[in-house]
């Protein structure tokens, strides 16, 4: 071998060493290419229909509900925790705001309120059981889960309140699913409320002291706590803005279904959790973006949309998310293993 080589190797070797720190430093890259990889091939499969204003409209409105709780899951799993029950507490707190509203009578902005609260009261729960009695956040949020549904079980007996009651009697519970119309665009004020948010705790999570406290109690707890951060207090408030950002998800499920169901969740929690680790987000906390968990809602929106187009199964859809987790979970080991 010639003395040539040892250089050449030295400057792939950097220049990988380099790739890698970039990737690992922006978790958003990859997900990134694979909406836009997806979007294309998709194109070509479906043809027009795919990019038609009307059906991207469409998608967007999906993703809406599980953009929120995935959202609320983001600034969980920054702090390496979990929450399996994002979407009993979505649940909870829509049949709070309409029991509230058309069961006892009180004034509908009071409702809606009372709601959202009802939410931040279930994330406060949440971080109390994990701070308090330092119990791991997969086992409490199980058995919240199960506590919660059967609250919504109890407190509707149920029954959905239908659409009509709504409108007529605290119509600012479906406020969130109102249109508004863009040329063929159309999009809900839910969806608006969805971005606000995001833009929100973006800045929180990139432009305050609060936001770095959650990215290093995430990275490393010990070290967090030698460096004067009170890792207990970040834990709690994070659950408790989860809970709240959960009540908003309830008003936006209203105004979405028009009704309020307590089988609205069906799938969220799982849901959610597929966005936020499809969108780059570390299970292992510490690494992770509101903009990747975007991007993650969106590839999961539009590959069962452009399955369905195709005329695949809801079968090969679910398939498909799978794949996409276990590769997005895998990747993200093997980015952690070789960086360190």
């Amino acid at each position: 071998m010639s003395s040539d080589d040892t250089p050449h190797f030295s400057e792939h070797a950097g220049f990988g060493r380099r790739v890698i720190n970039f990737l690992h430093g922006n978790p958003t890259i990859i997900p990134f290419l694979v909406l836009i990889i997806g979007l294309a091939i998709f194109s070509m499969i479906v043809g027009k229909r795919f990019f038609h204003p009307f059906n991207l409209s469409l998608v967007l409105q999906q993703v809406t509900v599980i953009g929120m709780l995935a959202l609320a899951q983001t600034l969980i799993i920054l702090t390496a925790g979990i929450d399996l029950s994002v979407g009993a507490i979505m649940v909870l707190s829509s049949v709070a705001m309409g029991q509230m509203a058309l069961t006892l009578d009180l004034p509908p902005e009071i409702a809606l309120l009372a709601g959202i609260a009802v939410g931040g009261a279930c994330g406060a729960l949440n971080g109390l059981l994990i701070t308090w009695l330092r119990l791991p956040p997969f086992i409490v949020t199980l058995g919240t889960w199960s506590i919660f549904n059967a609250f919504v079980q109890f407190w509707s007996r149920g029954q959905t309140i239908r659409q009509q009651e709504i409108a007529a009697e605290a119509a600012i519970l479906q406020w969130t699913g109102t249109a508004l119309q863009f040329g063929a665009w159309r999009l809900t004020l839910g969806s608006v409320l969805m971005l606000g948010l995001a833009a929100l705790l973006w800045y929180m999570l990139n432009r305050t002291a609060y936001g770095r406290h959650i990215y290093a109690v995430g990275n490393d707890p010990e070290a967090a706590r030698l460096s004067g951060i009170s890792t207990q207090r970040v834990l709690f408030s994070v659950y408790l803005l989860a809970g709240v950002i959960c009540g908003l998800a309830g008003w936006v499920l209203i105004g979405r279904i028009g009704a309020v169901s307590p089988l609205g969740g069906g799938s969220a929690n799982l849901d959610s959790i597929t966005a936020v680790v499809i969108g780059g987000t570390s299970l292992f906390g510490g690494r992770g973006s509101i903009i990747g968990t975007l991007i993650g809602a969106l590839i999961v929106g539009f590959f069962r949309n452009g399955l369905a187009l195709a005329g695949l199964d809801v079968l090969w859809q679910e398939f498909s998310i799978g794949c996409l987790i276990i590769m997005a979970v895998g990747f993200d080991q093997w980015l952690r293993r070789i960086s360190n």
